[in-house]
């Protein structure tokens, strides 16, 4: 009953005109940079974290969270119309979406496509109700040396973002570190790579970082001479799908939130895997498996489902334990932080009327993306008719000026163009960017949590061996980093897999 007092109390909350209008704002614009090819999730936060930045705790987190799942609905719309998918997790919706297109159903893809993007965000935020008081509880149970242990268990996860190269996501995961030691120290509280410049006592801004590494290196990266297709929008009644369309997508549904939601939860797991073994799954069991690749709407409900309910599912190792489970996650975190609140065991405790509203949030957050995309696919995609040069001058306008108004202060506006220029050699030199922002996000709880276990047993390693938990914890770290020595097989082999065959 606590529980659902809480939620209610959330719900009243959540539902003024001032957090509708957060939300409403935040699925708009997630959606807007959902549909343009590239930018993704990722930096889609990043990018519009500065909007945020004079916001309540609660408003903040509201929009950024709506943007969050905005752009996994979005990138649908290019996939589906276009095939090109706005971020990897529609990648595999092509494959069924875009054949579906030149069957003259785009309508019908896009409609199932929203409706499981409903049911799976919705069905994961019924899960984080459920599991956010117990695990929260439990967190209050971890000290330093726990926290540290769960850090470090983050941290490990550059295995899972390392792509095709361990070195590279080493490298860019300790230039993340390098950052994240910019300014005064945590405990002795001197400066330390300053270099005389006492706009880094503060450290470096975060937002700025991750604006030109994400953003700005995606707009210096673009290669011109791409053809524009242009694309006709659907009518109203061409976006009702049949009653066959429904009972085939309903165990698709069904499968796709329980692989989502289920992969949400493991750190490390991005919402590309989820909509990929999502399809797998539809290879193998339903009953139109001869159709997927040829327009079968299964292609289309399966994948989406899943992207969103790993979206929403993610949040849950955020919300109780302080984990990041993807880079997205990450830059969320980051927002937190930079509202004052700290995700994990102690949110529920200090800010629990805050963590109410924003999960109560989510389930309005879902609802006002279902009723926002369908009747208007025609704005979206009227928005790829925009001359490239135009909407870059645009996007470029809107990240000085967000830069700028961090601190109002110049001296931002030259970190961002900075890491737009880190973040371009590092896509030129195949570095993946994730893991940066990975480090520089759980690099100061990490030295913090450190520093502060050493304080308590006065300098001895052991305490870190000595207490269950911790030692669980680091014992998953370090089967973490091992898990390449398995060599599994990435899950983009479940596409080729006919089981007919």
């Amino acid at each position: 009953m606590d529980v659902l007092n809480e939620l209610l109390n959330g719900f009243a909350a959540a539902l003024t005109w001032q957090n509708l209008l957060f939300a409403f704002i935040g699925c708009l614009l997630g959606t807007v940079i959902g549909v343009l090819p590239g930018i993704g999730p990722v930096a889609g936060v990043a990018l519009l974290i500065p909007l945020t930045l004079n916001l309540d705790a609660a408003g903040s987190i509201i929009m950024l969270c709506a943007i969050f799942y905005g752009t996994t609905y979005g990138g649908t719309i290019t996939s589906v119309l276009l095939n090109t998918p706005g971020e990897a997790a529609s990648a595999i919706t092509t494959l069924d979406g875009y054949t579906m297109t030149k069957l003259g159903r785009a309508g019908v893809a896009l409609t199932i496509a929203a409706a499981g993007s409903f049911i799976g965000g919705s069905l994961a935020t019924a899960g984080l109700v459920i599991a956010a008081r117990p695990l929260g509880s439990l967190g209050l149970m971890i000290g330093p040396p726990e926290f540290f242990a769960l850090v470090v268990v983050g941290i490990s996860l550059l295995v899972a973002l390392a792509g095709r190269s361990m070195v590279r996501a080493l490298i860019s995961g300790a230039l993340g570190l390098l950052i994240s030691m910019v300014g005064i120290d945590p405990v002795a509280g001197a400066p330390r790579f300053t270099f005389g410049m006492e706009r880094l006592l503060d450290g470096v801004s975060f937002v700025a970082v991750i604006v030109g590494l994400f953003g700005l290196s995606e707009i210096l990266a673009h290669r011109p001479g791409k053809d524009k297709v242009v694309v006709q929008a659907p009518g109203m009644r061409a976006l009702l799908p049949t009653r066959t369309d429904w009972r085939r997508s309903a165990p698709a549904f069904a499968r796709g939130t329980g692989i989502g939601f289920g992969l949400g939860l493991i750190p490390g797991m991005t919402g590309s895997v989820s909509s990929l073994l999502s399809y797998g799954a539809e290879k193998k069991f339903s009953k139109y498996r001869r159709e997927l690749g040829h327009g079968a709407v299964e292609g289309v409900a399966g994948p989406e489902t899943a992207n969103n309910a790993h979206a929403n599912g993610a949040l849950i190792p955020l919300f109780t334990l302080g984990i990041p489970a993807s880079p997205t996650i990450a830059v969320l975190m980051g927002a937190f932080l930079q509202q004052g609140l700290t995700p994990g065991p102690t949110l529920f405790a200090e800010h629990a009327d805050i963590a109410w509203t924003i999960i109560a949030s989510l389930f309005i957050g879902n609802i006002l993306l279902l009723v926002l995309n369908v009747p208007l696919v025609g704005l979206w995609t009227s928005i790829l008719k925009i001359p490239y040069p135009i909407l870059t001058g645009l996007i470029l306008m809107f990240m000085v000026v967000g830069a700028y108004t961090i601190n109002f202060s110049v001296f931002d506006v030259f970190v961002m163009i900075l890491f737009g220029l880190v973040g371009l050699a590092l896509r030129h030199l195949d570095i993946p960017l994730a893991p940066m922002v990975l480090t520089l996000v759980l690099g100061p709880l990490m030295e913090r949590s450190l520093r502060e276990s050493l304080d308590i047993s006065r300098g001895d390693l052991t305490i870190f061996l000595e207490r269950p938990v911790t030692v669980t914890l680091l014992a998953l770290a370090a089967l973490i980093v091992c898990s390449p020595l398995l060599k599994l097989r990435k899950p983009a082999a479940l596409v080729a897999d006919d089981p007919e065959t």
